[in-house]
């Protein structure tokens, strides 16, 4: 069985629900307590073992590939200024050189097709994708639980997948359920963002993926789905024909950054989870209660 060793992040969105904000950085920069979107995925996919990182990005994203980089001006006013911590935090996570690698996706086309942009990096080995803006709090990293889960199951796609209100399924890839083992579910069809009446269970896709490298050649269709765009669920739920699929119940936190009570939700569970910050937080916070 083939180790995980790549994970694919898709930043090329524009980021239109947290205008004026996204005009021009990035929402994947948005900072939640002390670190921004992107940072918290790219730690979740090194502590899960991720070998080489790839962002898909589109116009004006540099802010990323500058997160990903040394800021030497900085570094040297700090090292003068003897701040070690700040130092510390401004370079000593940042990885290896030439882990990182960066392409675009010239139009925003969908899910799917940002996933198909990275194909001749990924190559032909499974390889794990991770949504920014789907922020995770666990014990053990969400891709983690995935991998894990995925070594139970070798040769398949897997999703992580969580319980949504059933009004709220048009806004998700929602699974068709063959059967259940505790947490591991598997899968006999996949439909993206049906309406409630029509929906075949409430349980819902969010951004982890663990994919296998056939899905680019379904990607390659270049088929529209919900919205007009190229949808990875489309993609997965063709896989069945000869690929198992499975959903897999993750530990953990889930917060919809994508949306402004998510990402203000985000922000104060993990403010209040910093011993920094968290007491000044309870401190103030009812007044505003």
């Amino acid at each position: 069985m083939q180790k995980i060793r790549k994970v694919v992040f898709p930043v090329g969105g524009l980021g239109t629900r947290f205008l004026p904000a996204t005009k021009s950085m990035p929402k994947e920069m948005l900072p939640v307590a002390s670190k921004p979107l992107i940072h918290y995925a790219f730690e979740e996919a090194r502590a899960a073992g991720i070998e080489q990182f790839v962002f898909v990005t589109g116009r004006n994203k540099n802010a990323i590939s500058n997160h990903f980089d040394h800021a030497y001006e900085l570094q040297n006013v700090l090292n003068e200024a003897n701040k070690k911590k700040e130092l510390e935090m401004a370079k000593s996570w940042l990885p290896e050189p030439g882990n990182v690698i960066f392409t675009r996706q010239q139009e925003p086309m969908g899910l799917g097709h940002a996933i198909w942009c990275a194909r001749h990096i990924v190559g032909n080995e499974p390889f794990a994708v991770i949504l920014a803006d789907d922020l995770v709090k666990s014990q053990t990293p969400c891709l983690k639980q995935l991998i894990n889960a995925h070594e139970q199951v070798p040769g398949s796609n897997i999703v992580a997948v969580m319980d949504v209100p059933k009004a709220e399924t048009r806004k998700y890839g929602i699974l068709d359920i063959e059967s259940e083992q505790g947490p591991l579910v598997k899968v006999k069809g996949l439909v993206e963002k049906p309406a409630p009446e029509v929906a075949p269970s409430t349980l819902s896709i969010i951004g982890r993926y663990v994919l296998q490298p056939e899905i680019f050649d379904l990607l390659a269709e270049q088929k529209r789905g919900a919205g007009g765009e190229i949808q990875i669920t489309d993609a997965i739920n063709t896989s069945l024909r000869t690929q198992s699929v499975y959903g897999y119940r993750f530990e953990g936190r889930r917060f919809d950054c994508g949306e402004h009570h998510g990402f203000v939700e985000a922000n104060l569970a993990y403010a209040l989870a910093d011993p920094d910050i968290g007491p000044k937080v309870r401190a103030f916070l009812p007044d505003y209660l």
